[in-house]
């Protein structure tokens, strides 16, 4: 469910006034990831490596109240669930958005992943969760990326995770992540602190 709330009545309450109406609200941290045993989790389960650090960047995000609150055209929203959203490439050669449901079981997550974004890639249309915080994510595997910058708009302001291409050195995977915040739903701390999370999730349930 997604409801308007009183920001004078939220943990945002003084970066709301800082920060909604600033023209260029948007943070962006980046981290180098250690990905080498969701890399081999993937080999081994057959799940998609994508899906399960999607599923990663859901978990992080569930523990922070932050992810829950989200400013639109002026106001701030407070959300009960969280979903996860993926670019599709399309059987058209275009690309198409669609918003995975968050669930803490990962093969339920999974499932919902594949059978979601195979249907997005065949009917060549967008799939959308209206009452649902989003978070956006995007993958452009072609190339190995230091950092990735989105575009600053009040058009979008959701938080958005992004990579390239991962890594192989001789003894880890890595992957650099970028994260971009809007800064009334969070600080620059809160951001670092769901890196660290992202981090430990991926090595613990890994």
């Amino acid at each position: 469910m997604k409801t308007e709330v009183n920001p004078k009545d939220t943990i945002r309450a003084k970066a709301f006034e800082l920060w909604m109406t600033s023209p260029m609200p948007m943070v962006t941290l980046t981290k180098t990831f250690d990905v080498s045993n969701l890399i081999k989790v993937s080999r081994k389960s057959g799940m998609k490596f994508n899906a399960l650090l999607c599923w990663c960047i859901g978990k992080a995000a569930t523990q922070m109240e932050e992810f829950y609150l989200l400013p639109e055209q002026g106001k701030l929203y407070r959300f009960d669930n969280i979903a996860v959203n993926v670019i599709v490439n399309n059987c058209k050669g275009g690309i198409n958005s669609c918003d995975i449901p968050y669930t803490e079981d990962l093969a339920t997550f999974v499932d919902s992943y594949n059978a979601l974004t195979t249907q997005v890639m065949e009917k060549c249309e967008s799939s959308f969760l209206e009452d649902y915080m989003i978070l956006g994510t995007s993958a452009m595997v072609q190339t190995e990326l230091d950092s990735i910058v989105n575009q600053y708009t009040d058009k979008f302001c959701n938080p958005m995770v992004m990579w390239g291409k991962y890594r192989k050195g001789w003894f880890k995977t890595t992957l650099p992540i970028s994260f971009q915040f809007h800064h009334v739903q969070m600080d620059g701390g809160h951001g670092a602190m769901f890196l660290e999370l992202l981090q430990r999730e991926i090595k613990f349930n890994s």
